[in-house]
């Protein structure tokens, strides 16, 4: 692993005090400079460079570093650039500032394309590839964010975008042709054996990023192998199964469980709740923002609601415990607390299900709490299954299945169920049939079983 000069060292341990970050956590920044250090030399990047930092990004990703492992990894990164920056401009003070470079390439990829165009000797040539596609990258993070696209979004087109980059050669953006789309979609069905699901996802990122990045019309993608679309039957437990993995796991990720088979939740949505979601008083629990950015209400479990309602007396006390210290809050969504200034403090904006620590922001310096991680319910839960000895399949969607089969057992109709479920389309709703017997007709049997 390449080694930080000694005065590198001394300046950037310098900086870590002046961004406020704890003196135990200072061995976790420069072993991420460490790794980008090294990474950069490995991969022939320009360690100065904000491009370089989205590649070693998606690295961490592939090694399977927790999304707060990236971010810590990131503010090394910046905090190190900003060093490098400050320097620069001791040394050179007619040089711009780190923020005026910064806006400098915050010009659309449309526009570089436009200017590149007018240099063809340029166009084949390795490092300026190297640096279309960077450019390129960080065009597509902005058409995302500008859209308020979720991060799983972000994460699953630019992976896509990025085999495409590798399956071409990496050539040029400015060569890009729909034929080459169509050969990489086909490939991943004949070669890579891609679900169909995986071909469709692929598909759609490299539609957004013909179209809003580099500004090209799609064109007509006909003729391209399909992968062959599974009738997929989603796994269902009974409720006998349930209960049995519920005792096996431990407050609050007993609790979390029971709301995803209670209330039909998606894992993200149940741990994106805040204290204003729940109306005690009507036993309704509303979700914001679910999958597609759709609002939609479910009924709450009533053998559930002394639980809930003894939890939001714990994160009572814990909010209590947070403004004492003089924390800054929890982390909003889109521009709400620039539109409310003290949104961030108040407890109907805490998160019902709060992370245990305070996650420091090295550039404000502030502290503010997340929600619990996705992480840490899904380990319980595997535990949890084994210990059952449950022999199926289980993951946290299954409870979400096993809500809408269940209700579909009792005989609830089925449009109650998409709404409940909050699907677009009824045949979505619809693959729940095939998981219970039919109540309308003679149940199948094996003639080995016939008297």
């Amino acid at each position: 692993m390449k080694n930080i000069p000694a005065e590198i060292q001394k300046y950037f341990k310098n900086a870590l005090n002046r961004k406020n970050i704890p003196a135990n956590q200072h061995g976790l920044y420069f072993k991420w400079l460490k790794y980008y250090l090294d990474y950069c030399e490995k991969y022939n990047y320009d360690p100065y460079n904000l491009n370089s930092i989205p590649d070693f990004l998606k690295k961490l990703q592939e090694k399977r570093q927790s999304d707060s492992q990236q971010k810590q990894a990131k503010d090394a990164i910046h905090i190190f650039l900003d060093l490098y920056t400050s320097k620069e401009q001791n040394a050179n003070k007619g040089n711009y500032s780190g923020q005026q470079k910064v806006a400098e390439k915050k010009l659309t990829y449309q526009e570089n394309l436009q200017s590149k165009s007018k240099s063809p000797q340029n166009k084949h040539s390795e490092p300026n590839n190297k640096a279309d596609w960077q450019s390129a990258m960080q065009s597509l993070n902005n058409e995302i964010q500008v859209r308020h696209y979720s991060n799983r979004t972000l994460q699953s087109y630019s992976t896509w975008v990025y085999k495409f980059r590798d399956y071409t050669g990496k050539k040029s953006p400015l060569d890009l042709e729909t034929s080459d789309v169509k050969s990489y979609l086909s490939h991943l069905a004949v070669n890579k054996n891609m679900a169909a699901s995986s071909q469709n996802q692929a598909f759609n990122a490299l539609l957004f990023f013909f179209r809003h990045v580099l500004g090209k019309e799609f064109g007509n993608v006909e003729g391209v192998v399909r992968a062959k679309r599974n009738n997929y039957i989603p796994v269902v437990l009974t409720r006998e199964e349930i209960d049995r993995i519920i005792t096996h796991l431990q407050y609050p990720h007993d609790l979390v469980i029971q709301l995803l088979y209670g209330c039909g939740l998606r894992l993200f949505e149940c741990l994106n709740l805040r204290i204003n979601n729940f109306n005690f008083d009507f036993e309704i629990l509303t979700i914001h923002d679910g999958k597609g950015k759709k609002d939609r209400s479910v009924p709450l479990p009533k053998k559930l609601i002394p639980k809930l309602l003894e939890h939001m007396e714990r994160v009572k006390k814990l909010h209590d415990k947070d403004l004492k210290a003089g924390y800054d809050g929890v982390f909003m969504f889109d521009n709400i607390e620039n539109k409310y200034k003290n949104s961030a403090r108040e407890l109907i904006w805490q998160w019902f299900f709060p992370g245990t620590y305070l996650t420091h922001i090295p550039e404000t310096g502030e502290r503010k709490r997340y929600h619990l991680h996705e992480s840490h319910v899904q380990k319980a839960l595997k535990q949890a299954v084994q210990k059952a000895k449950i022999i199926k399949r289980v993951t946290c969607h299954t409870f979400r299945h096993s809500f809408a089969s269940h209700l579909l057992q009792a005989n609830y109709d089925i449009r109650t169920i998409q709404e409940l479920l909050g699907h677009s389309n009824i045949k979505t709703t619809m693959i729940y049939t095939h998981t219970i017997q039919s109540q309308t007709k003679k149940e199948a049997r094996s003639p080995l079983d016939f008297e």
